[in-house]
């Protein structure tokens, strides 16, 4: 037994200082490394919608989006074997097929409202993803009240809407709220649910650790029950329209728009909240309006300039927030 006599030294006192000066050290390099890959994150969606563009019509997009995940998961699958716990448990692999249930809600939702509601809506709705997060995550303990994290979302959604608002003309024409716009609602709620639910398994010790294995088995999960609602929903005949540069296009997307990005976002919900990782989807339009100002020139205008501006302003809150908080 340690003697009641015995007196504190200066070196222990030193030694904790160091450890604690390492350990938050370390915690803000992985939060900086989160908010960057955010960064790519957005910066990888907001180039894939062009190369979606260039894809034959008619195809079944249920399926290719099945495809696109399958290709991502067998691209890590290599990476899996290397992992020392590659096999989920079995709540593991329920939360799992929950997280790939919400990203087919999301999908399946997605491409079947695009044909019944205008695209001003879908923008409008989508907006609120990061808000749902954020209430989502605070109903399941994995959110902590942050009212500055609740302002910069709002900020940023005021920003992305206008931005939708700009790609529209500069005008809401078009916005309604029908049968479309409530079911593509429940379809954004799914999208949050993800992280949220990522989150919540890695405090429950249900989810891997490592983020590469979460982002395999949910990819897997989500190629199976999207490919489930793509032969049901569409014909899958279709698919043999496909060219050699579809092919391409499906085996790229596969790689960099939903493998890497869904990595990313794994990797960052360790370190950061879901409010935080959805956020950076108000960088998408913005992005997406840079590639527009490179093709077409001639649509750079005013209107585009209130909602570019909220966005940056937003994202850069939130990267001060993570550098402070870390």
């Amino acid at each position: 037994m340690p003697s009641k006599n015995r007196r504190w030294r200066p070196g222990c006192a030193l030694c904790c200082s160091r450890w604690r000066r390492a350990t938050m050290t370390e915690t803000r390099r992985r939060v900086t490394l989160a908010h960057l890959g955010m960064l790519l994150w957005a910066l990888f969606v907001g180039l894939s919608f062009p190369a979606v563009g260039l894809m034959t019509e008619g195809l079944p997009p249920l399926l290719l989006t099945a495809i696109r995940f399958m290709i991502a998961a067998l691209a890590l699958f290599p990476l899996l074997w290397r992992q020392p716990e590659r096999w989920p448990s079995l709540r593991g692999l329920l939360l799992y097929a929950l997280m790939g249930l919400s990203l087919a809600g999301f999908f399946g939702t997605m491409f079947w409202a695009a044909h019944r509601i205008s695209a001003l809506s879908m923008a409008t709705l989508f907006v609120s993803v990061p808000l749902l997060a954020y209430c989502i995550g605070r109903g399941l303990g994995v959110e902590q009240p942050a009212g500055r994290l609740l302002a910069i979302l709002a900020l940023g959604a005021v920003g992305a809407l206008g931005l939708a608002w700009a790609e529209n003309g500069g005008h809401f024409s078009g916005l309604q709220l029908g049968f479309g716009e409530l079911a593509f609602f429940f379809g954004c709620v799914a999208s949050a649910l993800y992280p949220v639910l990522s989150k919540w398994g890695l405090h429950r010790g249900w989810l891997a650790p490592q983020a590469v294995l979460r982002t395999f088995w949910s990819l897997l999960m989500g190629a199976l029950l999207i490919g489930a609602l793509g032969l049901i929903w569409e014909r899958p005949s279709a698919l043999a329209y496909m060219t050699t540069e579809d092919v391409a296009l499906v085996a790229y997307l596969g790689v960099f728009s939903s493998g890497m990005t869904f990595f990313l976002q794994q990797r960052a919900t360790a370190v950061l909240t879901p409010g935080a990782v959805t956020a950076y989807s108000y960088l998408v339009p913005f992005v997406s309006m840079v590639l527009l100002f490179v093709e077409q020139p001639q649509r750079m205008g005013w209107q585009w300039l209130p909602g570019s501006l909220l966005v940056i302003l937003a994202i850069g809150l939130l990267l001060r927030r993570g550098s402070t908080s870390a």
